[in-house]
């Protein structure tokens, strides 16, 4: 009784600098982002190492694969990889999909200002060439300079090899026709198909993929591990009931595409990859049609 006597008539209790603080920080927590399709905003930037110039799977793809070829990336969030692959080995066409508008939008965007930079660092080239002079010697560098000068940016030419959409490759997207792309990329996106449409999404994804590969073409497959699964199967009411019904496992998905899909060959790439953060090591594998 002596304590509530002692309390102000008004029962109002006067924050303390704890009370402030804790409130204070309250206020700036972040409520963690639910992304039931796995459709992560600034997913790149905490899947790839502060340091790297480029996401560390490029490493393990081969120019052949993409160059002068046709290509699509299922799940391509913010287009990072696929422009990435774009300049780098030179496709003829690249699609990007992904079922967020969001992230289309920001791939967009990522595709505008990569053509702007090299703008930029293009006439910064050709300035510091003029500024330098050459008294009539012109090295290997200049050449270049004034080439670039004289004509686009190589990057200029991304805005007609990349195109993005949004789509749901496994309901809404009618594809274009059977055997038109040379290369398939499906990377970090099988899980949230699984999980969201069960076993009947999975090889509905993979069979899709297959009709759409011509003969020889290449498809490239990075699957989530059965533990990330665990993690994530809280995700929404659908990927609980999915999840408690799966009958197909990860390290069953090879035996599925060669045998039942009919890919003829398959090969891991992961033994030569570096440079993933922790949780990201995950096997990429290359199966052709």
């Amino acid at each position: 009784m002596e304590e509530d006597e002692a309390k102000p008539k008004n029962d109002t209790v006067q924050p303390t600098n704890a009370n402030v603080q804790q409130q204070s920080g309250n206020k700036r927590k972040k409520k963690k982002e639910v992304a039931i399709f796995g459709n992560y905003r600034n997913y790149y930037s905490y899947r790839i190492d502060q340091g790297l110039e480029e996401d560390p799977r490029i490493k393990v793809m081969k120019k052949e694969w993409f160059e002068g070829k046709n290509c699509l990336d299922i799940g391509c969030n913010s287009g990072v990889i696929t422009i990435t692959i774009a300049k780098k080995f030179g496709c003829q066409k690249i699609l990007g999909i992904d079922i967020d508008s969001a992230r289309v939008e920001e791939a967009y965007w990522n595709l505008r200002r990569r053509v702007k930079m090299s703008e930029i660092k293009k006439h910064e080239r050709v300035d510091k060439s003029k500024d330098a002079g050459t008294d009539g010697i012109t090295d290997s560098s200049d050449k270049m300079s004034q080439a670039e000068s004289s004509g686009d940016s190589p990057d200029s030419h991304l805005f007609d090899r990349v195109v993005f959409q949004k789509e749901n490759f496994i309901l809404g997207w009618s594809i274009p026709g059977d055997k038109v792309y040379d290369t398939i990329l499906c990377l970090s996106v099988a899980k949230w198909i699984h999980l969201n449409w069960g076993d009947e999404g999975l090889i509905t994804l993979f069979s899709k993929v297959w009709r759409l590969l011509k003969p020889g073409g290449v498809f490239i497959l990075e699957p989530q591990p059965w533990k990330s699964y665990m993690s994530n199967r809280q995700v929404s009411e659908v990927a609980t009931t999915n999840y408690k019904n799966l009958k197909i496992f990860p390290d069953q998905f090879q035996e599925v595409l060669l045998d039942k899909i009919g890919f003829r060959m398959i090969e891991n790439l992961s033994s030569s990859l570096s440079g993933s953060k922790t949780g990201f090591n995950r096997p990429i594998l290359a199966l052709w049609k």
